[in-house]
């Protein structure tokens, strides 16, 4: 089973696919969307088509995005929101369910503690999945929601694996530009 991580953001949107058809989550992709456009309804329309495109490309089964959280900013938390919701729209569109963490939860799942760092959750995702390098923090965020979804759909935590790296080959992640 293929899942689809999104952090999303109107700025930069993480993204990473992981296959969870074994006990042990595997490393499919990650990397971010990166908005070109100043204006908002562009700005929206790169992350749609963005996302559109990650679906096609890794066929998922199932996504998972981050919730919004309160932010001291009401416009910053706005857009999030606007990019968030078209990130939702965008998979429920191809069929897909979408599930969703709040951040501590997703904190809580990768690193053993609600108020780990970005650093922390990096270290913990490039561990658990093995990866050669450390992923960009939004890239590594979205991981870590995918792999969140993983260990809620089988209903086990995270501290059976913490530290164990996975073999096999290694891959990288990438900066996703859509056109």
């Amino acid at each position: 089973m293929i899942l689809l991580g999104i952090d999303p953001g109107s700025r930069i949107t993480g993204y990473g696919v992981v296959d969870v058809a074994s006990a042990t989550p595997r490393y499919i992709a990650s990397g971010c969307i990166r908005i070109k456009s100043d204006q908002l309804a562009q700005k929206l329309a790169q992350v749609y088509a963005g996302i559109g495109e990650l679906i096609g490309v890794h066929r998922p089964h199932e996504v998972a995005i981050e919730q919004v959280f309160m932010s001291k900013n009401a416009d910053s938390a706005l857009k999030l929101g606007q990019a968030r919701g078209t990130a939702i729209v965008c998979a429920a569109n191809h069929g897909l369910e979408v599930f969703e963490y709040a951040p501590t939860q997703i904190k809580q799942a990768v690193t053993g503690t609600g108020a780990a760092t970005k650093d922390q959750v990096q270290h913990m995702v490039t561990a658990i999945l093995g990866l050669d390098g450390t992923p960009q923090a939004d890239a590594a965020d979205a991981l870590a929601i995918a792999l969140t979804h993983a260990y809620a759909r089988q209903g086990r935590s995270l501290s059976a694996t913490r530290g164990r790296r996975r073999s096999g080959s290694r891959q990288r992640w990438r900066d996703f530009r859509p056109e």
